[in-house]
């Protein structure tokens, strides 16, 4: 057994090397003209939901919007400080315990977790690495959680080169079978929550499981392969990030950074069309090229089109197949937030992970009717693309043959190219959308853009002019902030909407200016990067951090990652958890009576849980006095 790596795979200094990141994105622009037009930064950030609900303006200074916060706090812990340990932190009056970790039996045939030979070698009866976006199900009484496991950290869950990648086809396939999602079920016996191993739910998808593609992309020529003449049936699902739900209780899981998995043997192939935009090219993140012909662009070009889609899978029937629903557009997904609109249309709003990308939704053509046939909800629709105008207006703008030129399957495939081709609004890395289950209203974290470069285009030549409006207001955007939309005729089918700046993150123990963070940032709840964002059953926003914890610097004092919770009526922001060092905060779901939170911890940088190998875990969080939480 060889030195372990602890530092996690980059996916972003990964594309970074393959491609520089655009100068300055669309929102740049359009919230410098923002705030050009209304006069400074907190003219964009409004602490009140629906129009400044509850009487706070969006002119209210940083004193008078912490006192009448404060006076109105809707949260039942008290904040706690930032930590820099290798500890998880919860406030006084709660407890946490470890439900499962990496290499944890989901059956019994699974062997206990060894230390000292990288666990173990049954990678497909076990809990996966690195969880990621999360959702309960209760299914006939039964507790079953759906879980992202989006990357492995190959230095320690096999032995690798000198390059940290794989040396051998054996320990490609436990790779491959640790990513994915893990279906299983839950209990809370004496010892706390716990997985029922044997369970009939348990089951793990991996980057082998067969699945089905479906909606326009699904036959197009460009998805055929030798194995797969008719292009509809693919292996596997890759780099599984953020979450979601459906109305009828499938698990939305989202292909991220797919183009990673992917190399040539033939380091002097042409790199067909297309693949750049999306990052794809002849180098791997994990050497899986060369001992799996799937992911060999020299042998199967047409393999990359097969992912970057959203995977609807069924967690109550663990024969199901998942299915990949291509009208929801291919590209980077973060996550699926999926809303049923006044008429009974399915929306789902989709964000695109890679600076200079674009935020998306789907409208379904079809409604929704409980107990009805749902199996086209996800296939017939409309995908739109945000614009979002300086006057603090926005509109959705419709994907079709029309508007782009492409067919309906090309939209589908090259979902990118379509956008730039109506004139979207480039962003700093949509990540997570959340949808306010008690106002009509939409969210998104837009993490950061802290690699600013001279050229100012995105791969597909997207115009990035100076910073001069956009909703981000800061030319270097370091710390990330949180963008809120509310739709025309409080319609989420709308095409139109006006938009507001819910948070700027910041420092202000560093920083006096814009970097200081919006008004309801103060030196007690600080952070930076956020990444990941769940709504509660009453209305307050869960925010997740995937930044950085050097706590030097422009970063001083900020910590580990963390999660916090957010009241979007006040703009009351509270710390409410702590990571150990090096770890990202991420997912999050509530048992079904809301006494009880699931978090993950994502590579933690040191022995934690225990000592040892340091492994990904969920974690359940409590009230002590059995009171709801979320």
């Amino acid at each position: 057994m060889t030195d372990q790596s602890y530092e996690p795979m980059n996916w972003d200094a990964f594309d970074e090397r393959r491609r520089p990141a655009p100068e300055t994105v669309d929102f740049d622009r359009v919230v410098e003209a923002a705030m050009s037009r209304r006069g400074f930064l907190r003219s964009v950030v409004a602490f009140g939901s629906g129009a400044a609900a509850m009487g706070l303006g969006s002119m209210m200074s940083s004193t008078s919007a912490n006192a009448q916060a404060a006076a109105m706090s809707r949260f039942a812990f008290t904040p706690i400080p930032t930590a820099t340990d290798s500890m998880v932190h919860v406030p006084e009056g709660y407890s946490w315990k470890v439900v499962a970790a990496w290499g944890d039996a989901l059956f019994s045939d699974a062997p206990a977790f060894d230390h000292e030979n990288f666990g173990h070698p049954n990678s497909d009866r076990v809990f996966g690495e690195n969880t990621d976006g999360m959702e309960m199900f209760n299914i006939d009484g039964h507790q079953v959680i759906a879980i992202n496991h989006e990357y492995v950290n190959s230095g320690i869950n096999v032995d690798v080169d000198e390059n940290e990648l794989p040396t051998n086809a054996a320990d490609v396939l436990k790779l491959q079978n640790l990513q994915g999602i893990t279906v299983m079920e839950v209990a809370k016996g004496a010892e706390g929550w716990a997985v029922v191993v044997d369970s009939p739910f348990n089951r793990r998808i991996t980057n082998n499981t067969p699945m089905m593609i479906s909606g326009p992309a699904a036959g197009h020529t460009l998805l055929q392969t030798a194995s797969d003449p008719i292009g509809t049936s693919v292996l596997g699902t890759l780099n599984n990030c953020g979450s979601g739900r459906t109305p009828w209780g499938t698990y939305l899981t989202c292909e991220e950074n797919f183009n990673g998995y992917f190399g040539s043997t033939n380091a002097e192939m042409t790199i067909p069309d297309g693949f750049d935009r999306y990052g794809i090219g002849a180098e791997s993140g994990y050497a899986y090229e060369k001992f799996d012909a799937r992911f060999d662009l020299a042998q199967n070009p047409n393999e990359p089109h097969r992912f970057g889609y959203v995977v609807e899978i069924d967690p109550s029937d663990a024969a199901s197949t998942p299915v990949k629903r291509s009208a929801l557009g291919r590209f980077k997904h973060e996550n699926a937030a999926s809303v049923v609109a006044r008429n009974g249309r399915v929306v789902v709003y989709l964000g695109d992970d890679e600076r200079g990308e674009f935020l998306y939704k789907y409208v379904s053509n079809g409604v929704y009717m409980p107990g009805g046939d749902t199996s086209t909800l996800l296939d017939d629709g409309v995908l739109y693309v945000a614009q979002f105008g300086a006057d603090g207006s926005g509109q959705w703008l419709p994907l079709t043959p029309e508007t782009t030129g492409m067919d309906a399957a090309m939209i589908c495939i090259h979902t990118r190219q379509a956008a730039s081709a109506v004139g979207a609004t480039t962003m700093d890395r949509p990540e997570w959308v959340a949808v306010n289950p008690i106002a009509i209203e939409a969210y998104c974290a837009l993490t950061n853009n802290s690699w600013r470069k001279a050229d100012a285009t995105n791969a597909g030549g997207d115009a990035m002019v100076p910073v001069e409006g956009s909703p981000n207001a800061r030319a270097e955007n370091g710390y990330g902030q949180i963008v809120r939309w509310y739709p025309v005729d409080e319609d989420h089918t709308a095409t139109g909407f006006t938009w507001d700046l819910y948070v700027t993150a910041g420092n202000p123990t560093v920083h006096s200016d814009a970097y200081a963070g919006s008004a309801n940032i103060t030196d007690g709840n600080m952070f930076n990067s956020p990444d990941g964002m769940v709504f509660d059953r009453f209305g307050l926003l869960w925010i997740q951090t995937d930044g950085d914890d050097s706590n030097e610097g422009d970063f001083a004092g900020q910590g580990n990652n963390q999660m916090l919770v957010g009241d979007p009526a006040t703009g009351e922001i509270a710390r409410f958890l702590t990571g150990p060092v090096g770890s990202e905060v991420t997912g999050m779901t509530p048992s079904s009576d809301g006494r009880t939170i699931f978090v993950g911890i994502q590579h933690p940088g040191t022995g934690w849980p225990a000592e040892g190998l340091p492994r990904s875990a969920i974690i359940a969080v409590w009230r002590d006095d059995g009171a709801l939480i979320a």
